[in-house]
């Protein structure tokens, strides 16, 4: 699976500032994903909210993803 579908695949599910998604191999993806959707959220529910965006490609493109879910206010303070 391309790092750009992905995208696509978040993008299409959660209201996002930015993402970007990158892998090495096409099956271990890295990823920073910045949503006002996060605000007041947990980190599990953050996860939730990314893991349904992906659904069934979790189970089957997707080996492994691990991400970075941050709000607005959050990524700019990372800056």
């Amino acid at each position: 699976m391309q790092p750009k579908s992905i995208e696509e695949l978040i993008e299409n599910h959660i209201n996002c500032q930015h993402v970007q998604v990158e892998s090495d191999d096409l099956t271990h993806f890295t990823a920073v994903i910045v949503s006002e959707e996060f605000e007041n959220q947990s980190k599990l529910n953050r996860h939730r909210l990314v893991y349904a965006a992906l659904g069934d490609h979790m189970q089957s493109d997707i080996h492994a993803f691990s991400f970075q879910s941050y709000t607005p206010t959050e990524f700019d303070n990372l800056k």
